[in-house]
């Protein structure tokens, strides 16, 4: 049995110590525009900060191993969540957040996805990868190798 209707937002809760600097990073060098939370007073604190789409990626850890190989990023030990955040330039978006002090894991390269992908640390050690789509949605169906998980051969 399904939800009766589909969730309406998806919401990732990254816990952190330090807070001050995942505001800085998701909200202030990102952009992200922060919308009004709940909290009390004193450590109690949240920011809820909004991306026009989200959309979940589920991955093997073979397929995960090798997105880390073709950008170029050190693999993780073990499962992992890693955040992707599409942008009109990765080139840009990697020398805004140099610029601002991250530390850059894969530079800018074009990948078999037709994207151009590249991976910085965020906070507590969180992955962030930047990608640019070089195509629309449509144009990548018609491509080998670019299928739901139900049509894919097994």
């Amino acid at each position: 049995m399904t939800l009766p209707q589909p969730p309406r937002q998806l919401r990732l809760i990254i816990e952190t110590a330090d807070f001050d600097e995942a505001v800085r990073f998701y909200r202030d060098v990102l952009g992200l525009p922060e919308q009004p939370a709940f909290a009390t007073a004193g450590d109690d604190r949240v920011s809820i900060l909004t991306v026009a789409t989200a959309t979940i990626e589920l991955a093997t850890p073979a397929h995960a191993r090798a997105v880390d190989e073709v950008e170029g990023a050190p693999a993780a030990d073990g499962p992992t969540l890693r955040l992707a955040l599409e942008v009109a330039d990765t080139a840009q978006a990697v020398e805004a957040v140099t610029a601002a002090g991250v530390r850059v894991l894969a530079p800018p390269i074009p990948t078999p996805f037709r994207t151009v992908n590249a991976r910085v640390e965020g906070p507590a050690g969180w992955q962030v990868t930047f990608f640019q789509e070089l195509e629309p949605l449509d144009e990548r169906r018609s491509r080998d190798g670019f299928a739901t998980d139900d049509a894919r051969p097994r």
